[in-house]
């Protein structure tokens, strides 16, 4: 399986890709989300989410790649309980992404996110 890397500073992608080259991984790319592939899905995304860019900006950005998990695909992702993880959680599940805290440590939360079953 191939591994994607999305970042939006630079200097991570490129220290990413240098680590990858060091180590002789064949199978990671590191990119900008506007580089990656538009038909490419996923089986599983992990994200720590940009909770401080906005709500309406967060909840843009999650519709759009969780959009894009494969039926059986899901996200983990992780977000502080004092940065909204609860009132996130309840959010995804009202709009039709089926969610699970997974592990909850230090004021963390591991919100297990699936795509909704669609009707037969």
């Amino acid at each position: 399986s191939t591994v994607w890397g999305i970042d939006v500073n630079e200097r991570a992608l490129a220290l990413s890709r240098q680590n990858a080259l060091d180590n002789e991984l064949t199978n990671a790319n590191f990119m900008t989300a506007d580089e990656v592939p538009p038909n490419l899905l996923f089986d599983l995304i992990i994200s720590n989410p940009p909770i401080r860019i906005g709500k309406q900006a967060l909840h843009d950005l999650l519709s759009t790649w969780l959009a894009r998990l494969t039926p059986r695909g899901q996200a983990w992702l992780v977000v502080h309980k004092h940065l909204g993880s609860d009132s996130l959680a309840t959010w995804l599940a009202a709009h039709g992404w089926p969610t699970t805290r997974l592990s909850s440590r230090a004021g963390y939360r591991i919100l297990q996110v699936t795509k909704a079953q669609e009707a037969p």
